[in-house]
C-alpha cells in the first residue's frame, strides 16, 4: 500500500482573490480621468471637488467589496446640490453622471436637466404622463432638477407639483440602481422644500453645498472664457474687469460665472463697434485683444445695474 504523498506547492489548487487593487482599480475605471477633468475644467470649488473625491473613493470601496464576495449594499447617491447661480451645479452633475457611468452605478451616464415646467402640467391627467416621460429618458443616467423647490406650490391649491413630487419619490425608491436624482437650488429654499417634503430628504444622501466664487477665481473664469475664443484683455483691461467684478457683485441678481460671461459677451460686442467704427486695416491682435475703454463702458461704472434700470426700465445688462 502506497504512503500517501502530500501535493507539492506547485500543484495545489489556486487561491481565491483575496485583494484588490485600489489604485490601479481608480485608474482603470477612468475616475482618475473624471476628477482630473473636473480640476481642470473647474476653478475654485475646492469642497465641492473633495465630496466628489470623497464620493468616488466611497463606490471604489463598494465595488472591492463586491469583488472579495463581502457583505454590500448599492449606496444610495441621490443628491442635493446647492448654491447660487453660476457656481457650476451644472457642470459638477455631468461630471458625476459620466463618474457613476465608468464605475457602473448608472447604465449610460447621461444627464437630464429639467425644472419644474418639464415636469407638472397645467390640468388634471397632464402632469403624470409629463412627469413619467422624463424619468424614462433619464433612466440609466441622471435626473437633474434645477431650482426643485419650485415643484412644491402649497398656496395654491390647483397646483399640480404634489403629482409630480409623488411620482419622483416613488421611482427614486424602486429605481434608485438605474437612476440618480439630483435636486438643487438656493440652500436656503431647498431646506424648506426638504422641511415640507421629509420623503425627499430621507431619500438624498448626499448634501454638497456651493459656494461662491471669490473676486480672484472669477478673473480666473473671465481669462479662461476669453481664452477658449481666442480673446485675451491687455494689462489695462484686465485692471478694469477686476474692478467690475468688485463692483458688479454689489449690485442686484449677481450670477458669479453666468455675471462674468454676460459681462464679456458685452465688452466684445463693445470691442467689435469700436473695432468697426474705426475703420482702416486690422490685424489679428487688434481683433483678439479687449481693451479697458470695452470693460468701462459697461452700465456697472455708471451707477450700478439698478441705476440704469430705474432709468430705464425692462433693459436688461451686465
Amino acid at each position: 500500500m502506497n504512503e500517501h504523498v502530500p501535493a507539492s506547492e506547485d500543484e495545489a489548487p489556486a487561491a481565491a482573490e483575496t485583494r484588490v487593487d485600489l489604485a490601479e482599480d481608480y485608474r482603470s475605471s477612468g475616475v482618475a480621468d473624471v476628477l482630473a477633468d473636473l480640476d481642470r475644467e473647474l476653478i475654485g470649488l475646492a469642497p465641492v471637488k473633495q465630496r466628489i473625491r470623497e464620493t468616488a473613493a466611497l463606490l471604489l470601496v463598494d465595488r472591492a467589496r463586491r469583488k472579495l464576495g463581502l457583505a454590500h449594499e448599492t449606496p444610495t447617491l441621490h443628491m442635493s446640490f446647492t448654491g447660487n447661480p453660476g457656481v457650476g451645479k451644472t457642470t459638477v452633475a455631468l461630471k458625476m453622471a459620466n463618474l457613476l457611468h465608468r464605475l457602473g452605478y448608472v447604465r449610460k451616464g447621461h444627464l437630464v436637466s429639467v425644472t419644474r415646467d418639464d415636469l407638472v402640467g397645467q390640468y388634471i391627467g397632464h402632469t403624470a404622463p409629463k412627469t413619467r416621460e422624463v424619468l424614462k429618458k433619464a433612466m440609466g443616467g441622471v435626473l437633474f432638477i434645477d431650482e426643485a423647490y419650485y415643484l412644491y406650490k402649497p398656496d395654491n391649491e390647483r397646483d399640480y407639483g404634489q403629482e409630480a413630487i409623488e411620482i419622483l419619490l416613488q421611482v427614486m425608491e424602486n429605481h434608485r440602481d438605474d437612476l440618480v436624482v439630483i435636486l438643487a437650488g438656493y440652500a436656503d429654499r431647498m431646506e424648506s422644500f426638504f422641511a415640507s417634503n421629509p420623503g425627499f430628504r430621507s431619500r438624498i444622501a448626499h448634501h454638497i453645498e456651493f459656494p461662491d466664487y471669490s473676486d480672484q477665481e472669477l478673473l480666473r473664469i473671465a481669462d479662461s472664457m476669453l481664452g477658449s475664443q481666442e480673446y485675451h484683455f491687455d494689462d489695462e483691461a484686465r485692471a478694469a474687469f477686476a474692478e467690475y467684478i468688485a463692483a458688479r457683485r454689489s449690485q442686484p441678481h449677481f450670477a458669479n460665472a453666468r455675471s462674468i460671461r454676460n459681462a464679456l459677451d458685452r465688452a466684445r460686442l463693445r470691442q467689435a463697434n469700436r473695432l468697426f467704427e474705426s475703420g482702416g486695416l486690422i490685424d489679428a491682435a487688434a481683433l483678439s485683444t479687449i481693451k479697458a475703454e470695452d470693460i468701462r463702458g459697461s452700465r456697472v461704472f455708471a451707477g450700478g445695474l439698478a441705476h440704469e434700470r430705474a432709468k430705464d426700465e425692462g433693459t436688461k445688462s451686465e
